[in-house]
């Protein structure tokens, strides 16, 4: 099966040229990184993933606000619990396939495979919780000022030491 990705299929040919070269101004930036103050082995590890995954019993991503306007993007979060498995999930990103994630979650979200990690003692500890946002979003403004805060105050309140972002 071919994997087709088209992040500007719901915007018209101006609006695709417009945002690819706002993408191109974008200038290079150094990745922010932390030494870690403990060995991997005691850590605590937590995933977040951009492809919109959501339990099957959540509020679904908003992909009717995408369709009405293709500037916009649901800028909400999911939690995911750590004992989520594939059957749990459904997967709301329009700019994916979700086919491949519904069929092992570990395509977006290797929370299994982090699990192993854990029982192998390679880290410390899997977090009881991961984390699941839209990864196409034209304007960040509500996700930088009001989901990854409170994403942050939950990876804090569960004492995570390291946050791996899967993007879609």
């Amino acid at each position: 099966m071919a994997k087709v990705v088209d992040s500007y299929r719901f915007l018209d040919v101006i609006a695709k040229r417009l945002v690819q070269a706002w993408i191109n101004l974008e200038p290079q930036r150094d990745i922010p990184w932390t030494v870690l103050t403990k060995p991997l082995s005691a850590c605590t590890v937590a995933l977040i993933s951009t492809g919109g995954i959501a339990l099957r019993t959540d509020r679904p991503f908003d992909q009717d606000g995408e369709r009405r306007n293709p500037w916009w993007g649901d800028p909400s979060y999911r939690i995911i619990p750590g004992t989520a498995r594939t059957q749990d999930i459904r997967v709301y990103h329009m700019h994916i396939n979700p086919a491949f994630a519904e069929s092992d979650l570990n395509c977006l979200l290797p929370i299994e495979r982090l699990r192993e990690l854990a029982t192998a003692g390679v880290v410390g500890a899997a977090a009881p919780s991961h984390y699941s946002f839209m990864g196409y979003l034209l304007d960040p403004k509500a996700l930088l000022e009001h989901s990854i805060p409170a994403i942050i105050r939950h990876l804090r309140s569960e004492a995570v030491d390291i946050a791996i972002l899967i993007p879609a």
